[in-house]
């Protein structure tokens, strides 16, 4: 119990003391993780719309891999992505391997297929005859598909929460393809890792609250923004 209180306030103190290292570790976190749930969402939402709007041969077949996808375990996207990213790897040119990008890119693996099922589940709740609704009033394709995502926008919100969370926190893919290197691609959740190896349980205390109470903070965000905008 003593460890527990002397890694919180040891964690406040780094924060409020203005630690620079500290402050670019979490700002890394906050900004590799922030544009993986970005890309995540360009590419999740118009892919769950699409399955949930489109019937087309093999559709239980996609939307499966999609389920399957929303469990993909880190270290294996992990690993596949250092793969292509490998010197001699498809994709080895671009000398990506332990750099941020590489990072977002792991996170964007994991991140997509959460929210294209969350988006694809949201719209498939929705009242079917709400569609015909829509087009009888007129409106073109690209009109229903957004009257549809907002109709069902709370459930979209907890699909970037979901989004969001799924890749805050993950470890696995990040150090493979990070590199946990030092003022490059050092975050929160590697730090934690590399101290506790250390035996430095009180500054991975620490980085363990700081990484909690980032995540309270973006979701409380998104969590007044959903809860502002339900229906009473």
């Amino acid at each position: 119990m003593d460890l527990l209180l002397t890694g919180t306030a040891h964690a406040f103190w780094l924060l409020l003391s203005g630690d620079p290292e500290v402050w670019r570790i979490t700002f890394l976190s906050l900004r590799i993780s922030l544009s993986a749930t970005l890309i995540s969402l360009l590419m999740g939402v118009p892919l769950g719309a699409f399955l949930a709007l489109k019937e087309f041969p093999g559709r239980r077949f996609v939307i499966s891999l999609v389920n399957t996808g929303m469990s993909l375990p880190p270290v294996v996207v992990g690993l596949f992505v250092t793969i292509f990213l490998w010197r001699n790897g498809p994709l080895g040119f671009f000398r990506l391997l332990y750099t941020p990008t590489a990072m977002v890119i792991a996170q964007v693996v994991i991140a997509a297929p959460i929210v294209t099922g969350l988006t694809l589940a949201a719209l498939q709740q929705l009242n079917p005859k709400l569609r015909l609704q829509i087009l009888a009033l007129g409106a073109s394709r690209t009109q229903l598909v957004w009257l549809l995502l907002r109709e069902a926008r709370l459930p979209l919100l907890a699909a970037v929460m979901a989004g969001f969370g799924g890749v805050i926190s993950e470890i696995g893919a990040s150090m493979m393809v990070g590199g946990n290197l030092l003022g490059h691609t050092r975050v929160l959740t590697t730090a934690t890792v590399m101290e506790t190896s250390k035996g430095n349980f009180d500054i991975a205390i620490a980085l363990s609250v700081i990484l909690l109470l980032l995540i309270f903070a973006v979701n409380a965000l998104l969590t007044y923004t959903q809860q502002r905008q339900r229906p009473l």
